[in-house]
């Protein structure tokens, strides 16, 4: 039980000390599974709308709070996360395009 509410603590705090960074991290987090189920289930088609809207918000979101509150992260590391984002949802557009 212990090490629950050591997680528990940990996510909380965390949140805490960063909204917009938590709720980016739980966007990417929803745009890989969302993309892994339609990996797994190909016609499937709405998975792959709904990974790419949150790659898409995310990077965005990532892209605007960089913009306002620089982070000490390298600028590769940053430019390198919001066009692999960016890459993936337009990947994933132009395979729905097939379904349409």
């Amino acid at each position: 039980m212990r090490l629950w509410q050591f997680w528990w603590r940990t996510l909380v705090l965390a949140t805490q000390y960063n909204p917009p960074e938590s709720i980016e991290n739980l966007m990417v987090l929803l745009t890989l599974a969302f993309g892994l189920n339609w990996t797994f289930e190909p016609n499937a088609w709405q998975y792959s709308v709904l990974s790419s809207s949150f790659a898409i918000g995310a990077a965005v979101s990532m892209w605007v709070r960089e913009r306002i509150i620089p982070s000490p992260r390298p600028l590769v590391a940053k430019v390198l996360a919001v066009s692999m984002l960016l890459l993936y949802s337009l990947f994933a557009f132009v395979n729905v395009a097939a379904y349409v």
